[in-house]
């Protein structure tokens, strides 16, 4: 009786989401102080919109910070215009979004108040690290054109790794990836990526790395432009890419790696070749390597011809010796040139045609994986989409069985 009283009693109480939103937004607008107050701080992000300018303001040591808005009638009116890494100072009102639950700052006017600790601790280790040579393009790798395993530090829960494994799949099947995970964000995540890019140089499988993370804010990037990232990525012994989701700012780590690209999708792409133009390049190779042995040895015959033509036309003196022994020189050359054509065609037929097994999806199942698939016929992923007592069907290097879940692991 006690609990349904009680029970009673917190339903009355309770408040909803608006509610409650609307009870914050009066607590924040309608106090006096907060209706225009004065803050500084370092323009750590920066996005224009069309109907303003959308900025974060944060304490030099990343403790703390907070969203802005200027929005477009007032843009003009603003004594400096923030930007990414300047202090400013700015006259504001608290504001709440009640969709997010965020508070944010409406920004009337801007003073600059000189160069943000950050931006000035960025210039300066970039240049440091640029006086000891670590970008310059001398140092810059070539990447393998057919690498068999690639290894990629990032976040297992990130988009960033679906993506990586999407491309590489539909691009160059019986790849092995393998992930060195990471953590891409936060005050720990310098230590957690230098920690994975050892992880990999200590299991010495990889030819290739690919350093990934989606998109985001300046501040959640700040991870890349730590010092011990950058000399991780330096001293790594295999080439490495990083696909860093943003396009706007170019972070140290993009300026010691061999290559750069602006998405996780497209690092995938620069890593391997894709499978259907190799196929065709093969195909086209072996086209032309025909036609150039078919021209080659029809001039080399009509050469011969025109020889014994004139051989005939001529009486028999000594010039019938010398045209003797022309014609015989130019027989043997005729074999010797197509005997080496026809055997260097094989030799790059043999090679592509190597490639291509190595390829073969087939190669992967015989070293010891196998395909699941559920009873519906899709591939099953992850264990998440799957139940106890459900049948599956494995596809192995020889034949299929089929099994039943008796249980699943975490």
């Amino acid at each position: 009786m006690m609990d349904a009283i009680a029970d009673n009693l917190m339903l009355d109480n309770a408040l909803s989401v608006a509610g409650l939103s609307a009870y914050i937004k009066d607590l924040l607008e309608l106090d006096k102080q907060l209706r225009q107050v004065w803050v500084m701080g370092e323009v750590s992000s920066a996005r224009s919109h069309r109907s303003g300018l959308f900025f974060t303001l944060q304490e030099p040591d990343g403790s703390a910070a907070i969203r802005c808005v200027v929005w477009g009638s007032q843009l003009q009116k603003l004594v400096q215009v923030p930007e990414i890494g300047e202090q400013v100072l700015v006259l504001a009102s608290i504001r709440l979004y009640p969709k997010r639950g965020d508070y944010q700052l409406n920004v009337w006017q801007a003073f600059p108040a000189g160069e943000g600790l950050q931006a000035l601790r960025y210039r300066q280790l970039r240049s440091r690290l640029e006086a000891e040579g670590l970008f310059h393009p001398d140092r810059k790798r070539p990447l393998p054109p057919h690498p068999q395993t690639l290894a990629v530090v990032t976040s297992p829960q990130a988009a960033a790794w679906g993506d990586i494994q999407r491309t590489l799949r539909q691009r160059y099947p019986g790849l092995r990836v393998l992930l060195s995970p990471a953590t891409v964000q936060g005050e720990q995540a310098p230590a957690s990526i230098a920690r994975a890019i050892a992880r990999v140089e200590g299991d010495d499988r990889a030819e290739l790395l690919i350093l990934a993370r989606g998109g985001g804010a300046s501040e959640d990037l700040a991870c890349f432009n730590d010092e011990g990232v950058v000399r991780a990525i330096a001293c790594c012994s295999i080439p490495v890419i990083t696909g860093i989701g943003h396009q706007r700012d170019e972070s140290l780590a993009d300026l010691v790696a061999d290559v750069c690209a602006h998405t996780p999708t497209a690092a995938a792409e620069m890593a391997v070749p894709e499978l259907a133009s190799l196929s065709a390049q093969h195909q086209q190779r072996v086209v032309a390597l025909k036609a150039a042995g078919l021209a080659r040895f029809e001039r080399e015959a009509e050469a011969l011809h025109m020889l014994r033509s004139r051989l005939g036309r001529l009486p028999l003196s000594q010039h019938l010796q010398q045209h003797r022994q022309a014609l015989h020189w130019q027989e043997k050359r005729l074999v010797q040139v197509t005997s080496e054509q026809l055997r260097n065609a094989r030799m790059h037929c043999q090679m592509l045609r190597h490639t291509l097994h190595n390829l073969d999806p087939q190669r992967v199942l015989q070293r010891g994986y196998a395909v699941v698939r559920t009873e519906s016929g899709a591939i099953a992923r992850s264990s998440a989409q799957l139940a106890p007592g459900e049948a599956l069907s494995l596809q192995l290097g020889e034949g299929r069985v089929k099994v039943q879940i008796t249980e699943i692991l975490e």
